[in-house]
């Protein structure tokens, strides 16, 4: 499986400024299931801010665009619900997996047939690239570091595999549009506007 996340910046983008990163997505509160986790050697955690479920990923694209393409989640086809979290697996390439992800169980139909009916208008207004793959309900735990070597991803894989999260519940209830955090050291991404899930 590919993700769809926005990656990691290198450490020279970090030094001399990344380039401009935008998302929508429905933020997730880490409960106490994620406090329990522990990255191994080769992988970055999350931190409990950073958790969140992709409706579209807009890229290096301006303010002005990310802004346009946020109007469309007031159309967002869903309203506030319980989602129950499955298993664990790579994204990315199947070689390299690039991020570690939580599936989502129940509540997965309802959150992908809203993702599918907004995305492409969203990606139009930003201008952005089209992800020509169905949408896939999962919230990334933790991310391969760029120098981790093959052996550190192998093994990272195989603990992403054996988590026993214990299928906890997830609250969705906003919308949000997402962009670097300032201050990537303590979290990767902020919220730079939101809205409640209204429904539809």
């Amino acid at each position: 499986m590919e993700s769809t996340e926005p990656s990691e910046p290198t450490e020279r983008a970090e030094q001399v400024g990344a380039r401009a990163n935008w998302f929508i997505a429905l933020p997730v509160a880490a409960g106490p299931w994620f406090a329990r986790l522990q990255a191994p050697p080769g992988v970055r955690l999350f931190g409990p801010n950073d958790l969140h479920l992709t409706v579209a990923f807009l890229g290096a694209v301006s303010e002005q665009l990310a802004l346009s393409a946020f109007e469309v989640a007031r159309a967002l086809p869903l309203a506030a619900l319980d989602i129950q979290l499955d298993r664990v697996e790579g994204l990315g390439s199947a070689r390299r997996p690039s991020a570690f992800s939580a599936l989502v169980g129940t509540g997965r139909l309802s959150v992908e047939r809203a993702c599918t009916a907004v995305r492409d208008e969203m990606w139009e207004r930003a201008q952005a690239k089209r992800d020509t793959r169905p949408a896939l309900a999962h919230i990334t735990l933790a991310r391969a570091r760029r120098r981790a070597t093959r052996a550190e991803l192998a093994a990272a894989l195989s603990w992403a595999r054996g988590l026993e999260l214990g299928a906890p519940s997830c609250r969705l209830e906003r919308v949000a549009l997402f962009t670097w955090s300032d201050d990537r050291a303590q979290s990767l991404f902020r919220i730079h506007s939101e809205l409640p899930l209204s429904g539809s």
